[in-house]
């Protein structure tokens, strides 16, 4: 159970409920930890356009920035973000294998030199503090543009935020993601642990 439990659909305003069936539409569900934003005025109209912008159409593929995302909570420690971050990979078209084999993108074949530049950032950008190399940074320059490499920190730290957000408020996750992650990464070992439960 949520630290703080999210409001119903029926306590919102009409303009929070578009925002959360937007939400609901863009994921196919509507996210516990939204509902608990909207208790604090304007911070989920903020943290949609927010996320809005960061996951536009535009210079890096919505496969990388699912992908970045899903490293940087995994090494974060948020299982909530993990899940979700899994099942948003999934629907924007990464392989089941690649998926499986992320937390080894070092060294897997699945992944070129670019991604394992970018997902080498996420998971070192997740450290607290902040872990990030300047020869890391230079890596991931090597691959990507300067608009590139600035959308990818952009997802990072999105997911700072909340990641800090779900673990600290253990907001309960949804059984959609859930059941995704329960199928792809229970190999890994992901467990919905307090801060990951459903019920």
């Amino acid at each position: 159970m949520s630290r703080i439990e999210p409001l119903t659909m029926a306590e919102l305003t009409p303009e929070m409920q578009a925002i959360m069936k937007q939400a609901e539409a863009n994921m196919g569900f509507t996210p516990n930890d939204a509902l608990i934003m909207v208790r604090m005025g304007g911070l989920m109209p903020a943290m949609s356009g927010m996320v809005g912008a960061i996951y536009r159409p535009g210079k890096v593929s919505m496969e990388l920035k699912r992908l970045v995302a899903l490293v940087s909570s995994s090494a974060a420690g948020c299982q909530y973000c993990t899940a979700h971050n899994a099942h948003g990979a999934g629907m924007a078209g990464v392989d089941s294998g690649k998926l499986a084999a992320v937390w080894e993108f070092r060294t897997s074949p699945l992944f070129s030199a670019a991604e394992r530049a970018a997902l080498t950032v996420a998971a070192a950008s997740a450290q607290s503090p902040n872990a990030v190399t300047d020869e890391e940074f230079e890596e991931l320059k090597r691959h990507y543009t300067n608009e590139q490499a600035l959308e990818i920190v952009a997802v990072l730290c999105l997911f700072a935020f909340l990641n800090r957000w779900n673990h600290t408020l253990a907001t309960e996750l949804e059984a959609s993601p859930l059941q995704f992650a329960e199928q792809h990464l229970s190999q890994h070992g992901w467990t919905p642990g307090v801060h990951a439960s459903a019920g």
